[in-house]
């Protein structure tokens, strides 16, 4: 386990084939925000009660099997990272631990709680625009009223898009954060503490953008928050990140 030097500790998911280059660009973002990471992933140890704070990270498709979906025979799976991403994600909202999901984690984040997820979101939604890239070509609109909206503000936002499958049905506690311009979920959250936030595109990409590393602070902020927060003030994350966050 690293030395966090005082920084709140942030465990993070990643593939086992592109984890070796996203890790460094999620662990930077994570540093300008004011935390430390460490790497998890299928084969590696990995325990909510070490760290402050999760990001479930982006990557492979979820098994259908987790929601009750159909196979794709194109889609790539790793039922290991599976199983390990929805039991933290558990694990973590039983210990008030708070979550950041990007693209996969986004999803993960929804069905752990219990959703669906749609497998040919573009099929579906036809007036979304389909794009698929590492620039911020994806116009999205921030719902008002939504902790994601204190966060990034509630202005349109443009965004990066690698993903084919989004969120459908809503899993327990989760409400809508985004959606971009054909409908399409592109953000959810949890109303209630603890703080659980996941987004369809891939900030870490985007750490020139205020908005995009406000995430990263937002998610450091109630892990901090949580830390040190005397139990029984769950509320106490989503305060915090609240006062943090207020000249955005």
């Amino acid at each position: 386990m690293p030395l966090t030097d005082g920084r709140p500790l942030i465990g993070v998911t990643t593939s086992a084939r592109s984890g070796w280059r996203i890790f460094p660009l999620v662990a930077l973002n994570i540093w300008l925000a004011g935390g430390q990471a460490v790497r998890w992933g299928a084969g590696r140890p990995a325990h909510v009660g070490l760290v402050d704070g999760i990001i479930i990270g982006g990557g492979d498709d979820i098994s259908p099997d987790l929601y009750g979906g159909a196979l794709v025979a194109s889609a790539r799976f790793d039922a290991a990272r599976d199983a390990l991403e929805r039991r933290l994600v558990e694990e973590a909202q039983a210990a008030f631990k708070p979550v950041l999901g990007i693209c996969r984690g986004s999803q993960m984040l929804n069905v752990a709680l219990g959703g669906t997820l749609e497998q040919d979101a573009y099929g579906r939604y036809m007036d979304s625009r389909r794009i698929r890239t590492i620039l911020p070509r994806k116009r999205v609109q921030v719902q008002p009223g939504t902790q994601l909206s204190l966060i990034a503000g509630d202005a349109p936002m443009k965004v990066n898009a690698l993903h084919t499958q989004a969120v459908d049905c809503l899993g327990d506690g989760l409400k809508v954060a985004a959606r971009d311009e054909g409908g399409m979920i592109q953000a959810i959250e949890r109303a209630e503490p603890p703080f659980a936030v996941g987004v369809q595109w891939h900030p870490e990409h985007l750490f020139y953008a205020n908005r995009q590393r406000a995430l990263f602070r937002a998610l450091v902020t109630a892990a901090r928050t949580g830390r040190a927060a005397p139990e029984g003030e769950p509320g106490a994350q989503l305060d915090a990140v609240a006062e943090a966050l207020r000249p955005l």
